[in-house]
């Protein structure tokens, strides 16, 4: 008689011996890419870097001290004169008020060539002064942002039109000696009185 064994029980392997997932390998070539686009993005990211800060220390962040300086208004009408064919604009203003900016627009897209400064008032407030002898109404209503006329206001011995939302910048049009002058600004009206008889005496040669 043939003698029956019962079948061997499966043995576990023991911890540890259990097969690992074959980890790929690569080749030379394939190692050799895969270095090189490291190095790509490595030089890429330096490349921007060196691009990026120049262009921000050129360009400082807005701070209060970048809008408080007092530009040389006078000087830099003298310098635009042949270009504007005027004298631009430069009214002598009592203490307290600055200037951050006063140069010459050649027209852009308005194609109406004008020139601008900016005046820090003594109440903290800034007002623009835009000043052509080629302004239209489509002009006008550009820089004014559109906003419609609510009154007149008088300034200096002349008639301002007075151009204000409500809210937001007011804007005074004055139209003399063949020349449109706009102030426009978040200021107070009674510090646009003090700009405004500036630029009557100006223009008046007082």
């Amino acid at each position: 008689m043939s003698e029956v064994r019962p079948e061997d029980p499966a043995v576990s392997p023991a911890p540890g011996t259990e097969k690992q997932p074959a980890k790929p390998v690569l080749t030379a070539k394939q190692a050799k890419r895969a270095n090189q686009t490291v190095k790509g993005m490595f030089i890429s990211v330096l490349l921007t870097v060196a691009v990026f800060v120049p262009v921000y220390l050129l360009n400082p962040g807005s701070k209060p001290e970048t809008y408080q300086r007092n530009i040389d208004v006078p000087g830099v009408a003298l310098q635009a004169e042949p270009a504007a064919g005027y004298l631009p604009l430069a009214p002598a203003l009592p203490d307290g008020w600055s200037a951050n900016y006063a140069r010459w627009n050649s027209g852009g897209s308005a194609q109406v060539p004008a020139w601008e400064a900016g005046y820090l008032t003594p109440g903290g407030s800034h007002i623009g002064l835009t000043q052509t002898d080629k302004g239209n109404p489509t002009w006008v209503a550009q820089v004014t942002d559109e906003a419609p006329v609510t009154g007149q206001r008088r300034i200096g011995g002349s008639d301002w039109e007075l151009r204000d939302r409500g809210t937001g910048s007011t804007s005074l049009v004055l139209e003399e000696d063949g020349y449109t002058v706009i102030l426009e600004g978040a200021a107070g009206l009674a510090e646009f009185d003090v700009l405004g008889a500036a630029v009557i005496n100006e223009l008046h040669g007082k």
